[in-house]
């Protein structure tokens, strides 16, 4: 049986930008753009688009924003139950996404398989 496995991802993009809201903006494109640079990533992907929010401002002229980045990565996945389908879709996330070059990648809630 197919099922489609979603896991809530947060992670820090960091850049140099003017205000917040291009910083926020910015940091939506470098993600999408990191994202779809991944090989593996032709079978994940992002169920309800991004959202920013800016973790740390610039402390001084010069130094980089730091934007929050929250999205729930979506994959499909064959699988005997539920539960297996789960772990395997868990990992596939974690693994696409250890590989890339994204920064301070958490998952605040665990992975969640609906079967079709």
């Amino acid at each position: 049986m197919t099922y489609t496995v979603s896991r809530e991802v947060r992670t820090l993009v960091t850049l140099h930008e003017g205000t917040d809201t291009t910083a926020r903006d910015e940091a939506a494109t470098e993600l999408a753009e990191t994202l779809e640079s991944l090989t593996e990533t032709e079978d994940i992907h992002i169920a309800d688009g991004l959202e920013t929010a800016v973790y740390e401002h610039p402390a001084a002229p010069f130094d980089p924003y730091t934007v929050a980045v929250s999205f729930r990565a979506v994959v499909d996945v064959d699988a005997d139950s539920a539960a297996d389908a789960n772990a395997r879709g868990a990992a596939i996330i974690e693994n696409v996404l250890e590989r890339s070059s994204l920064e301070s990648i958490s998952y605040p809630s665990p992975a969640t398989a609906e079967g079709s």
